[in-house]
């Protein structure tokens, strides 16, 4: 099959250090490469991959200090894209609705993949207007927010098997890796271990929207003997991380899409301790990949539980469920239901607010 990969332009891909979206995008490019399909990558020009790669910026707009509209770099990205569409059996998107005006004319099958948060009032409109436009959730309870939406399926996140590893070193501290932000809770995580008397160490990223909430609510608490700054770390870092910590606390109060994570300390061996916010219930079986709390006082008592979880069953968890190799088995299901349904499409010009009225729905979910 030939398939088009659309990735932000934002960070590569993979990703250098902190990136959810573009680190899916490369396992799913590199898989689907391996299993014998004809991918294009269209990304920055500091991407690695297997793939075909089309360059639609020199590298990853985050890290080019001369970028001061990044919208700009995204439009060329549409248009490199548009005008090799024809090239595609299907072509997948990651750039949240951004191509939808495009896209309806292009008469390519297509689909996107939604990768962030939903619950924004802003974005109801753009998904009442294009009922034709295919989209894949990450998680059942991303999609609450716009039942309109022409949903193909749910596709929860994969990784390779050998990436992250359990190891035999394990210590004597809690994790807590991601992003600093107020609904990811690293005020939360600080307070669990300083209930517990167990070390934390902190691996985030500070994006400069958050730089003043870190200056103001976190760094203060750094201060603490209990706490170990570490920074943003990237992948070669992790599975020490991640693999050698007795748990990965997961203090969220959002609705989380996904959270990669989570697979990443399952894959590690590594138990969860997890609020019961967004997708955390599809993601960890309670008492099995680690616990689902509610508040502090449970995130404490699980720390205390921890004896109970056995490091082997959470790692048979993750190469249950959350292997690259099955969801790319899912992502193919859905590019040959698209390209099945209407293998001779040709491209037209629908004129400005017909997808309002519509009567079909290009994807129907099966």
């Amino acid at each position: 099959m030939r398939i088009a990969q659309v990735a932000p332009l934002i960070e590569s891909v993979p990703p250098q250090g902190y990136g959810g979206t573009e680190r899916v995008v490369s396992y799913l490019t590199e898989e689907l490469v391996r299993q014998g399909h004809e991918v294009t990558l269209f990304a920055s020009g500091d991407s690695t991959t297997t793939a075909e790669l089309v360059a639609c910026a020199p590298e990853a707009l985050r890290l080019d200090e001369s970028v001061v509209d990044p919208i700009a770099h995204q439009i060329y990205e549409l248009e490199c894209v548009a005008a090799q569409a024809h090239r595609f059996d299907v072509i997948h998107w990651h750039l949240d609705y951004f191509h939808f005006p495009m896209s309806r004319r292009l008469g390519v099958p297509q689909l996107t993949t939604l990768h962030g948060r939903l619950d924004i009032p802003d974005i109801q409109a753009v998904y009442t207007e294009f009922p034709d436009m295919p989209v894949v959730s990450i998680s059942n309870d991303q999609r609450q927010p716009l039942p309109q939406a022409n949903w193909a399926a749910t596709v929860h996140h994969g990784m390779p098997p050998n990436e992250l590893v359990p190891r035999a070193d394990v210590g004597d501290y809690l994790a807590f890796l991601g992003r600093i932000s107020p609904e990811k809770g690293a005020d939360r995580a600080i307070e669990v271990a300083r209930r517990t008397g167990m070390p934390l160490r902190i691996a985030a990223k500070v994006d400069d929207t958050d730089r003043e909430y870190f200056e103001r609510e976190i760094e203060p608490l750094l201060g603490g003997a209990h706490v170990d700054w570490v920074g943003e770390i990237g992948p070669d870092d992790k599975n020490e991380f991640v693999g050698r910590a007795r748990a990965l606390l997961f203090p969220i109060d959002w609705a989380e899409p996904f959270g990669l994570v989570m697979i990443e300390a399952m894959a590690c061996g590594t138990p969860v301790i997890a609020y019961r916010a967004g997708s955390v219930p599809e993601v960890i079986t309670d008492g099995v990949s680690g616990f689902i709390v509610e508040d502090i006082e449970g995130a404490v008592e699980a720390v205390n539980r921890l004896g109970e979880i056995d490091r082997a069953a959470v790692r048979a968890a993750f190469e249950d469920r959350f292997t690259v190799e099955r969801m790319a088995r899912d992502y193919l299901r859905v590019y040959e239901h698209l390209v099945g349904a209407d293998p001779h499409r040709s491209p037209v010009a629908l004129p400005v607010g017909a997808g309002a009225t519509s009567p079909s729905r290009a994807t129907p979910e099966s």
